[in-house]
C-alpha cells in the first residue's frame, strides 16, 4: 500500500513538473488589443518617421491594432514619464532617441520625476541617421580644418536645437578639441528653425541631419564638410568624414530605439522584439526609411540594447557634467 502510494506521488509530481514545463514553452499570447506607441515629438519630425511604418508593419504582424500617439513637449519628457509610468503589460511603448534616453537623464536630473534608465527597459536599436557639419556658403571653409582656422580669425555663431542638445553638445566637444571658441545659438524650433538660421546667416555653422539638410545642400544654400557617418556617403561623395578631417569619434550619428516600461513579463517583452526584429528587416521597411537616410539598426537581444543605452547615458552625462551644462 506504502509503495503504490509513493508511486501515485512520483507520478503526480512529474506530470506537474511536466504540465509546468509545456506551460513554459508555450507561446506567449500577445497582443490581444490595442497596442499605443508614444512618440516624444509632434508628427513629422525623423522619431514620427520611424515610429508610423513601424506601427503599420506592427499592425500586419500581430493582427491588432498599433497607434502612434504624439506627445511633445518638455524636451520629450512629457513622453518619458507617460511610458514609464504605464503598466507593464507591453501593450504602451516608446519610441525614443539619444536625447530622450540618453541625454535627458542628465540634463534634466533635477526635473524628471523618473529615471530613464531605471523606469524604462530596451526593445531594441531602430535606425541610426547621419548627421553632417555645415556652414553658410558665405564662409570661406571647405573643410573642418578650415574651419577651426577661420574660427581663430573671426567670432563664429552656431546654430543647436537648443541648450543640451546633441547638437550642442557636440559641437562642445569640437570646440574643445580644437581649442577654438565660438557663440551658441539655441533654436528650440530645431531644424525649422535652424535652416533659415544658416542660410540668413545669423550663425555661421552647425551639425544637423543629412534628411533635414540635403535638399539645400544640393541648391547651394548650405555647404557640407563633414560627415559624421563612418564613411563617406554616396548623395555626398566628395564631402569627407569627421575621421577623414582629423577628428575621429566627432558628432553624432543619432539613433531611435523602442522602448517599454520596465518589469514587463520577459516572454512579453521576447515576443515584442522578435516582432519588432522582423518587420524592420524586411525590405520594403527598409526602403521606407531608406528615403528618409536612415538606416535599420536592431539589436540580437533587449539586453544588448539596454546596455548601449546605458553607455549611452554615461558617455552624455561626463560630457554635460565636464562642461557645466545646465537646461533651465
Amino acid at each position: 500500500m506504502k509503495n503504490k502510494l509513493l508511486f501515485t506521488l512520483l507520478i503526480a509530481g512529474f506530470m506537474a513538473l511536466v504540465a509546468t514545463g509545456a506551460f513554459a514553452q508555450a507561446p506567449v499570447k500577445f497582443p490581444v488589443k490595442p497596442v499605443r506607441i508614444l512618440v516624444p515629438y509632434a508628427p513629422g519630425g525623423a522619431t514620427d518617421l520611424v515610429a508610423r511604418p513601424l506601427a503599420t508593419k506592427l499592425n500586419e504582424e500581430w493582427g491588432q491594432p498599433v497607434v502612434v500617439e504624439n506627445k511633445p513637449g518638455a524636451s520629450g519628457n512629457i513622453a518619458l514619464e507617460a511610458a514609464a509610468k504605464a503598466s507593464p503589460d507591453g501593450y504602451t511603448l516608446l519610441v525614443g532617441n539619444v536625447s530622450t534616453n540618453a541625454i535627458n537623464e542628465t540634463t534634466f536630473a533635477k526635473t524628471l520625476h523618473i529615471k530613464p534608465s531605471r523606469d524604462l527597459t530596451g526593445v531594441t536599436n531602430l535606425i541610426q541617421l547621419p548627421h553632417l557639419f555645415v556652414v553658410n556658403p558665405t564662409l570661406p571653409v571647405s573643410s573642418l580644418k578650415q574651419l577651426v582656422e577661420q574660427a581663430r580669425k573671426t567670432r563664429l555663431n552656431y546654430a543647436s536645437a537648443g541648450v543640451g542638445s546633441y547638437p550642442h553638445l557636440d559641437m562642445v566637444v569640437f570646440l574643445k578639441r580644437a581649442g577654438i571658441d565660438m557663440t551658441h545659438v539655441p533654436y528650440k524650433g530645431g531644424a525649422g528653425q535652424m535652416i533659415p538660421a544658416i542660410m540668413g546667416n545669423e550663425v555661421q555653422c552647425m551639425e544637423i541631419n543629412v534628411a533635414s539638410a540635403l535638399s539645400n545642400i544640393r541648391a547651394g544654400r548650405i555647404k557640407a564638410i563633414a560627415t559624421t557617418w563612418t564613411s563617406r556617403l554616396p548623395e555626398l561623395p566628395d564631402v569627407p568624414t569627421v575621421a577623414e578631417e582629423g577628428f575621429p569619434g566627432l558628432g553624432t550619428n543619432a539613433w531611435n530605439g523602442l522602448f517599454a516600461p520596465a518589469n514587463v513579463p520577459k516572454p512579453v517583452l521576447a515576443r515584442i522584439h522578435a516582432s519588432v526584429v522582423k518587420v524592420m528587416e524586411r525590405p520594403d521597411m527598409k526602403e521606407i526609411l531608406a528615403k528618409q537616410f536612415m538606416s535599420v539598426v536592431v539589436n540580437k537581444s533587449p539586453a544588448e540594447f539596454d546596455q548601449f543605452v546605458h553607455n549611452e547615458v554615461k558617455k552624455w552625462g561626463k560630457i554635460v557634467i565636464d562642461n557645466q551644462i545646465t537646461v533651465e
